[in-house]
């Protein structure tokens, strides 16, 4: 059984043999016992539970799961369901997998610089014994620089606010590690959260419209995907609901969550009467909240999920300032 610094210390020479063994690999036969996990499989499950929320899955619906599961089941010769089942495993839900894998999942995912590492680490490896990219995607966008591995949308949470759910939600945990995954796994959730709102609003400020790519990639912390009913404040439904967020140019997400801007149930945007008449007389208030650049109603691409009246109530009970001109 592997040992957990065969994960978390994994060498270019180690991963080149695990790929060696994977690629001639046959796959199992229907209710046969399958090989088990590679150091090198685990890492990239770890590294797709970035992407994809495993629970969304289950035993019937497992050949549904996006990407990157269905390339890495294919590669591995297994099928969705084993992915899903290991990154269960690997976020705690499941305890069945290998002896050390809670452990290097939170030490991991506490740890963005070292998850990066490993996945490069493991990519490049694959490249060496002819995996294509075809095969395997570079799907976390890391194996050609060495840009950091952001989680997006972290600004939103505080460390308080994470223990203090962490505590209350699991009340008899007394395991560190545990204890760290479910840290790490609250803030891997926002990531997503953050991932699917962003992808849901096209790239797009939903106030004022911006959207900057640079050289064919999203210029990074150009947009911001927040709650419209914080975080801490709202239950693990309403935490990984895309219609309780928002896509805003940094600017006006601040203006929102601040109660500087405001939405209707008519999905109308509205601003409160101190800004708009500070606006006729300050020209960089006027360039900010102004019409343009902020647009009478928000601004959602067709077929995009739009935000729930009750996050939107919740909003303007809540923080909202009150007094509004249209």
């Amino acid at each position: 059984m592997p040992a957990a610094a065969d994960y978390l210390e994994i060498t270019p020479s180690a991963a080149r043999t695990q790929w060696r063994s994977i690629v001639v690999r046959s796959k199992t036969a229907e209710g046969r016992r399958q090989v088990a996990f590679a150091p090198a499989e685990t890492l990239l499950c770890l590294a797709a539970s970035l992407m994809v929320n495993h629970r969304r899955y289950g035993g019937s619906t497992a050949h549904r799961a996006e990407e990157p599961v269905p390339s890495l089941a294919r590669l591995f010769r297994r099928p969705n369901s084993s992915v899903l089942a290991k990154m269960a495993n690997l976020d705690g839900s499941r305890r069945n997998g290998a002896r050390h894998e809670v452990e290097v999942a939170a030490r991991l995912l506490g740890n963005q610089d070292d998850l990066a590492a490993s996945y490069r680490i493991i990519v490049r490896a694959a490249r060496d014994v002819g995996v294509t990219v075809t095969e395997l995607p570079d799907f976390l966008h890391l194996e050609h620089d060495d840009a950091p591995l952001v989680l997006l949308g972290q600004d939103e949470l505080s460390t308080s606010d994470i223990e203090d759910v962490v505590q209350a939600e699991h009340p008899g945990v007394s395991d560190h590690a545990t204890e760290l995954l479910l840290i790490a796994a609250a803030r891997v959730g926002q990531h997503r959260f953050a991932r699917e709102v962003l992808h849901n609003h096209a790239h797009r400020c939903v106030f004022c419209g911006l959207s900057i790519s640079v050289e064919n990639r999203r210029a990074p912390r150009m947009l911001v995907a927040s709650h419209i009913k914080p975080w801490r404040v709202s239950d693990s439904r309403e935490r990984v609901d895309v219609a309780n967020g928002l896509a805003a140019c940094p600017t006006h997400d601040v203006a929102f969550d601040t109660g500087l801007l405001s939405i209707n149930g008519g999905l109308r945007i509205h601003v409160h009467a101190s800004v708009h008449a500070t606006a006729d007389l300050n020209p960089a208030v006027r360039a900010a909240f102004g019409r343009p650049p902020l647009a009478e109603h928000l601004l959602l691409p067709l077929g995009a999920q739009p935000p729930q009246g009750v996050y939107l109530d919740w909003h303007r009970t809540h923080v909202y300032r009150g007094t509004s001109t249209t």
